[in-house]
């Protein structure tokens, strides 16, 4: 299997996956949070925030990678102040991470905005009464109820941010070795002429990583379900 694929090839999969799995984690916190306030908190601004977390979903890519550069970027606000501590984003791997995790961002999130919406709040309110403050009557009935919820979001994310190519092309160049992911990879080899062979072997990864994500985020869903409900042996 070595010999199927070049060293550069091989790197641009190891980072496509390592900054999936990043962007994944960094996600979820922030989704979950986000998820539960569009879930079950009515506050002014609730239609706004919807809009802006789904807003990825509607803006061209290219558009979404241009605002992280003009933010992040080392001349933008928040980049300049990022440098001051030794983080660079832009032209970095660590910023391929955040442009997949905006971009998967709003899957992620309506995964586990619908898990939560299906708990039953009555089960809330018991424990409510029983004396258990929120945090733990959100640690231990609502987040478990909503786990395959989380699961199946987190597997979405993940498989979005693996076939991220526009926001982190704009942001981060395709540069190899640094930022060329499977996505940009194939872009480079569709530019040269004899590259059909090479992009053709990267689509077919990518296609067959996506599906194992995707499989997978079912079959986990589906177990952690059982789990939940009590029904698996």
């Amino acid at each position: 299997m070595a010999d199927w694929f070049t060293a550069e090839e091989w790197t641009a999969i190891a980072l496509s996956l390592k900054v999936a799995a990043w962007a994944t984690l960094v996600s979820l916190p922030p989704g979950i949070a986000v998820a539960w306030l569009l879930a079950r908190r009515p506050f002014p601004g609730r239609i706004l925030l919807d809009g802006l977390v789904h807003l990825p979903l509607v803006l061209p890519p290219v558009v979404t990678g241009y605002i992280l550069l003009i933010l992040f970027g080392r001349q933008g606000p928040l980049g300049r102040l990022l440098a001051e501590i030794g983080i660079v984003l832009a032209f970095n791997w660590t910023g391929a991470v955040l442009a997949c995790a905006v971009m998967a961002f709003p899957l992620l999130v309506r995964a586990i905005r619908l898990s939560l919406e299906a708990v039953d709040t009555r089960l809330e309110q018991a424990a409510g009464t029983l004396g258990a403050p929120p945090w733990a009557v959100f640690a231990t009935i609502t987040l478990p109820l909503a786990l395959p919820g989380v699961v199946a979001g987190a597997i979405l994310c993940f498989a979005k941010a693996l076939g991220e190519f526009g926001a982190t092309i704009t942001f981060v160049s395709n540069i190899p070795g640094v930022t060329q992911t499977l996505p940009s990879a194939i872009y480079s080899h569709l530019q040269v002429p004899g590259g059909d062979g090479p992009a053709l072997r990267l689509t077919l990864v990518s296609a067959a990583i996506a599906i194992i994500a995707l499989v997978a985020s079912e079959l986990l869903a589906r177990r952690v379900r059982r789990r939940v409900e009590g029904t698996d042996a």
